[in-house]
């Protein structure tokens, strides 16, 4: 039964990339193009999601438990703190330069187009490294303790 509502909700945000446009990275890339193309259709993207995620979170948050699950899996840290700051930088500028966000580049696979496939790669190999790294880390603290 999860998988069916992952996939469901994958379909439903999928969709709505789509609708939207922001599969296509030209969109994206022009609305940071304040001084020449400028396109603010991404504010009103995300302005609906903001909208739908608070609302969202107002009747899933007043219950008890998930409905497909024992419990909330909510983070409980609130550290803003180096590695925090250096993911979010380096998610801005991947985001800058391909015009593509992650989660919008999976719907985008759907086009074909070789640029969603390099970022794809890019992303996926960007996960392993950085767990390479936070894996060399630990180590590294470690042999020093």
């Amino acid at each position: 039964m999860r998988l069916i509502f992952s996939y469901l909700i994958g379909l439903v945000f999928g969709t709505g990339i789509a609708l939207s446009g922001m599969a296509n990275p030209a969109k994206v890339l022009n609305f940071f193009d304040v001084a020449g193309s400028w396109d603010p259709s991404l504010i009103f993207v995300m302005g609906g999601a903001l909208v739908t995620t608070f609302i969202g979170y107002r009747l899933v948050f007043g219950r008890t438990a998930p409905v497909l699950a024992d419990a909330f899996q909510v983070p409980v840290s609130r550290t803003i703190d180096a590695r925090l700051l250096g993911g979010s930088v380096v998610f801005g500028v991947g985001w800058g330069i391909a015009g593509f966000c992650p989660g919008g580049a999976l719907p985008a696979l759907g086009t074909g187009r070789w640029e969603v496939f390099a970022f794809t790669a890019a992303v996926i190999a960007g996960i392993f490294l950085a767990k390479f790294l936070q894996s060399q880390g630990g180590r590294t603290r470690r042999a020093a303790a």
